[in-house]
């Protein structure tokens, strides 16, 4: 599961900016199969600012930019009732809540208010619906139900 993405160097020791994806990115200090291990993580603008064991210095971090950092799956917590992981829902079918086939979850955004998620239709045409209890009312690892007011033509 991807937890956070490189945007770029930070100072000259070889630091590195992050986006971060996950809530506790602190909690994971093995990344990427082992390649990367974090030695420490501070908040930063938009992200945070990491210092891996094997970067040390700006132009190896440079080299980073992009790099997507992530963790196998069975190292994440346990999910509780009603959360989820991102990855988890990008794939799903999504249907109505009358059961009208709609097309498949390809994103899960957050512009600060929640999650939304992006729902691709077999003609290309993609629509936005809130991730919450009145607009998708279910979902589990097969499909994703969408309620009827927030589907797009």
């Amino acid at each position: 599961m991807v937890l956070a993405a490189v945007v770029g160097a930070h100072g000259i020791a070889g630091e590195v900016r992050l986006k971060v994806f996950a809530e506790d990115l602190g909690a994971h200090r093995v990344l990427n199969g082992g390649a990367l291990t974090v030695k420490s993580v501070r908040p930063g603008n938009n992200g945070a600012i990491v210092r891996f064991a094997e970067v040390s210095s700006r132009d190896a971090a440079e080299a980073l930019r992009g790099t997507q950092l992530w963790v196998s799956r069975d190292s994440l917590p346990p999910l509780e009732e009603g959360e989820y992981y991102h990855a988890d829902l990008i794939g799903l079918a999504a249907v109505s809540d009358t059961d009208e086939p709609l097309g498949s979850v390809v994103a899960v955004e957050n512009f600060g208010a929640g999650d939304v998620i992006e729902i691709e239709r077999p003609t290309g045409k993609r629509f936005m619906v809130p991730m919450r209890a009145d607009a998708v009312p279910e979902w589990n690892s097969e499909r994703l139900v969408v309620a009827s007011a927030f589907i797009e033509a």
